[in-house]
């Protein structure tokens, strides 16, 4: 990754994509510690909200922002509930089935009716925050304020997430790796002292040992599965192309085990943090409330909380991998160029093999992101640790899976980069 970063700052233009990546991701940054405007600056010197499970998912996720009730205080939650949305309805819908089929065009319809989406989530999820905020569960944190002030607040909030996305699309354009993931992984890094200093004050030598060691395991095993591949041999016979006969050989195809990557998990996490912290806004500070009840029911780390995530992520992963990796098209695109797998024929046979294949593998993939999105619940809870590590595993998944693909996006801009030199320097 050094090596990568090292070789990376040589070249002019992606100096220049890795400055402005640092630059949109240090500006979201200074958002998180920018109050809303009508809050009471008491409360915020005094610590920001109290962490509980439901406040303790919206901290990580959008850096702290949250707990310091910032202009980011709902950070890119709202864009990623409405992304999710809208990959289902194309695949339900056959309107937007052809928009996705029309290419770029297309693309850029269903991205303009996700921001719309992504608006109308935010006002929503603003407005519930606000009638949250009035309640005094957390304090007096919006004492004296009128009418115009929380129409303000709402129209803050709302206005932050919009600009978190832009910030997101830009890194994706313009800069290097996917923008919107970025995002989340530098808002669960800057939790990370903290996360470590409360299980300093509130842990043992041998308890920090034990979760070290955990930890480290966790990590290598990402990073294994997020590599492994099961590749699928193919053969290339002999054709005459033209004049000339091109020559036959073996290659492989790589099925990656993790090919939908985090997310997954991003999907799962934003998904089930929506509705509990609507449902919890919605009750306000009324413990008898039966929304109340009901958001604690699915809050982690509760037993419906961590069946529905695991379902979740397994299921998103067979989505995306679905939507990624199309069996027919790759068995159509291997028969026109005239490949084929040994002892498969081509067309059908083959398309129904890769699916076989791909299904196995997506199998273990997927029960391999809900384990290690589970696991870390269950541990923290033997060994009765605080909320402020509960996304231990879920975090290290995002923040490795997220680095292992922005370094690849990285090593293939400088092999692309060395690849036109070598060519400028053969047809100078």
């Amino acid at each position: 990754m050094l090596g990568s970063l090292a070789n990376a700052w040589k070249v002019p233009e992606l100096r220049q994509k890795l400055f402005f990546t640092a630059a949109m991701l240090a500006a979201y940054r200074a958002g998180a510690f920018v109050p809303l405007p009508g809050i009471n600056r008491e409360v915020l010197a005094a610590g920001g909200l109290d962490q509980n499970a439901i406040t303790g998912l919206f901290g990580v996720f959008t850096g702290g922002a949250f707990n310091n009730l910032s202009v980011f205080a709902l950070g890119i939650m709202p864009y990623i509930t409405a992304a999710i949305v809208m990959q289902l309805m194309t695949v339900a819908i056959p309107r937007l089935q052809e928009l996705a089929r029309e290419g770029e065009v297309g693309q850029q319809k269903i991205t303009q009716y996700t921001r719309v989406f992504t608006l109308a989530l935010a006002f929503i999820q603003s407005v519930a925050m606000v009638l949250f905020l009035r309640s005094g569960q957390f304090g007096p944190v919006l004492a004296g304020a009128g009418a115009l002030d929380l129409f303000l607040v709402v129209v803050t909030l709302t206005t932050g997430v919009m600009v978190t996305m832009w910030f997101g699309e830009l890194i994706t354009q313009r800069g290097l790796g996917n923008g919107i993931s970025l995002i989340i992984t530098a808002s669960i890094l800057s939790q990370a002292p903290n996360a470590v200093r409360t299980l300093i004050e509130d842990g043992n030598v041998l308890t920090m040992v034990i979760l070290a060691i955990i930890a480290v395991m966790i990590v290598a095993a990402i990073v294994f599965v997020n590599e492994g591949q099961r590749r699928i041999p193919i053969t290339y016979a002999k054709r005459q192309v033209g004049r000339r006969m091109s020559q036959g050989g073996t290659t492989y195809l790589p099925l990656k085990v993790n090919m939908a990557g985090v997310i997954p998990i991003i999907f799962a996490s934003s998904l089930l943090i929506f509705p509990v912290v609507i449902t919890q806004f919605a009750a306000g500070g009324n413990q008898d409330s039966w929304l109340f009840r009901l958001a604690q029911v699915f809050a982690p780390p509760s037993v419906p909380y961590l069946l529905l995530y695991a379902l979740l992520i397994i299921m998103f992963t067979y989505f995306y991998t679905a939507v990624q990796f199309n069996p027919i098209e790759h068995a159509d695109n291997l028969k026109k160029s005239g490949g084929y797998i040994p002892g498969i024929r081509p067309g059908q046979p083959t398309a129904l093999y890769l699916n076989s294949v791909l299904t196995r593998i997506t199998l273990f993939g997927a029960i391999f992101l809900a384990v290690i999105a589970v696991l870390p619940y269950l541990i923290t809870g033997a060994l009765n640790l605080p909320n402020s590590i509960y996304l231990g595993g879920t975090s290290m998944l995002i923040v490795v899976g997220v680095s292992l693909d922005t370094v690849r996006q990285l090593e293939s801009q400088l092999m692309m980069r060395n690849y036109e030199g070598f060519l400028r320097r053969q047809y100078r």
